[in-house]
Order: structure tokens, then sequence, then C-alpha cells
């Protein structure tokens, strides 16, 4: 037995009045390629179709063809975002076109993998919507499929470049925190206007389609360093969602460990905190959504608040393609 004294102050988690000091300049913002100018074609025209072409506009990409089941939906896109794309009756003349160097793929999983194959073997790049399959061995497979024709597969995971994880993750690789400890997000919104939608029949919805962007956050810290996940879902007292609307996951990492909390029935007083701890530092994002957050970077120097420009829509989506290409 020690006879160390207890520090009261210690053993209260109180905390100490820090210094602030200028946050470091981080390269978070949504790469560019120097001069490569690629065409694009898009194969879905839905809903989240109108981020994808704002981003590309707004970076000067060319979408050169579309593509949509209902034809409508793909004229009017044209018409907003590019007016000089051509609009096709088939995917696959999409897929033929040999001027089209990219193809952009925004169909639910279950409908985007002959495509995606397709893409691959006609010596495509691809980018495919997230999450990426619904088999992880159907996902190995177009891997391979993408390294045996030589061109590059990429999934749309637009979270990543969002101004705060990007600003976080950055922080992290250059060593600002030491190594990571524990990752914790804690999100809170309504995600009830998905009722009656075509997300109501995705099963695992708020854990597969919407936190897929804190899976990908936290992998990309700790890397090869996960060890399992452990997760459950519930369904909230009075939803009208046919999917459960809350869920959480225990990741267990080597040496370290992440939890994430989602709470999709929260129709007041959304919150979106997200706590990175390290040996050296902690980083902490927190506000009312996903586009309006502040950040914070802790070490033995005091606190450093950056100045973040841009927001997860549609900055998100730039860096996607952005990373692709």
């Amino acid at each position: 037995m020690t006879d160390r004294p207890i520090d009261t102050d210690t053993y209260a988690l109180k905390s100490r009045a820090l210094a602030e000091v200028e946050a470091p300049d981080l390269p978070y913002r949504p790469p560019m390629p120097r001069a490569y100018r690629p065409r694009i074609g898009m194969i879905g025209t839905g809903g989240i179709s109108a981020s994808h072409l704002d981003a590309y506009r707004a970076a000067g990409w060319e979408v050169a063809a579309l593509w949509n089941r209902t034809r409508a939906k793909a004229e009017e896109r044209a018409a907003e975002y590019c007016p000089s794309a051509s609009v096709e009756d088939h995917w696959q003349r999409v897929v033929a076109d040999d001027g089209i160097d990219v193809i952009d793929v925004t169909l639910h999983p279950e409908h985007r993998t002959p495509i995606i194959e397709a893409a691959l073997e006609a010596g495509k790049h691809v980018l495919s919507q997230k999450p990426f399959v619904t088999d992880l061995d159907e996902g190995q497979r177009l891997v391979k499929v993408a390294e045996d024709h030589g061109v590059m597969l990429a999934v749309n995971q637009n979270g990543r470049w969002s101004p705060h994880m990007a600003w976080m993750r950055e922080a992290v690789r250059a060593g600002l925190i030491g190594d990571v400890l524990s990752v914790h997000a804690s999100i809170h919104w309504d995600h009830g206007w998905t009722a009656g939608t075509p997300f109501d029949e995705v099963r695992d919805l708020v854990l597969y389609d919407f936190g897929v962007h804190w899976f990908d956050f936290v992998v990309s810290l700790a890397g090869e360093r996960v060890e399992s996940v452990f997760a459950t879902a519930a369904m909230a007292r009075g939803q009208t969602n046919r999917m459960p609307l809350l869920a959480q996951a225990l990741v267990r990492m080597e040496g370290g460990q992440a939890s994430l909390v989602f709470d999709g029935a929260a129709p007041h007083g959304a919150r979106d905190t997200t706590y990175v701890a390290g040996t050296r530092g902690s980083l902490e994002s927190e506000g009312p959504d996903l586009g309006t957050q502040s950040v914070a970077l802790t070490t033995g120097d005091g606190i450093a608040r950056p100045r973040l420009e841009g927001t997860w829509f549609n900055d998100g989506f730039r860096g996607a393609m952005g990373e692709l290409l």
C-alpha cells in the first residue's frame, strides 16, 4: 500500500484553466487534382445526386452523361446542374462511352453491384455511393476486379471530408495528440423523416446508412488496431419508422476503445459531439448538427480552436470525388 497522498482536486476530476494557443494549419480541405479533368458519368439521379452534382459544378468538373430509371428525374438534374450533359435511356450507354473517365454510381446497394462491375471492366474509375455493399465477399470481389483492370474504385465516404472530421483526422496524423486511446461520438437528431421513404426498408438503417460515416472516422484514426465491434439497435417509443432509430456500437481496439451512440429519435435539441483522447492531448468537436461544428485541440501547451472553412454538404462530396481523382 502506498503512502502517496490523494490529490482531492484530481480525485474530483476538476479541470484547470488553459491558455489559448494558435491552432496549427492542417491540410483538411477537400483534395483537388492538379491537372486531371475527367468527364464524369452519373448513374442514378435520386435525392442524394443533387449534392454530388452541386459539388462537381463548384469544383469545375464536367458531368457528361446521366441515367436514371425515371428519365424525367435525370433530365431535371441535367437542366439544373449540367445542361450540356446527355441523358441516356440505358445505363450501359454511359458505361460504354469512351469519352467518360469516371462513373459515379448513386443507386442503392441492391441495384448497383452489376453496374459497378461493368464500369470497372470497361476501364472506368468508379465512385460508389455508401454503404458500398451488403456482403463483404462481394466487396472484396469488386476490389479484385478493379485491380485486375488497373482502375480505381472508391466509396463516397463524404463525412471524412466534412471540415471537423477532416481537421481532427489530420491532427491525429500529424501526431498532435500522440497515440489514440479512445474515440467517442454521440449523435442526437430526428431521423423520423425517413418514414414512408425507401429508407424505411433498409435493415439497420441508422448503423448501416447513417452511422457508417462514424465507423469510417474511427477506422481512419485507429486503422488495423480495431479488433472487434459490438452493436445494438432498438425501436424508440412512439416512432413510426419500420426500422429502429436508436443504435449504439462499442469498438475494441488494441490499446484503446471507441463508442458510437446514435439517437435518431430526438426531434428537439439536436446535438453532435465527437471526442478523441490521445497520449499527448485530445480533440473535441461539438455543435447542434453535422454542418455546424466547433473544434478544440487540447495539449500541454493549451487549447487551440481552429476556424474551419466549408461544410459537410457539399464539401464532403467534393472531397470524396477529389480523393478518387
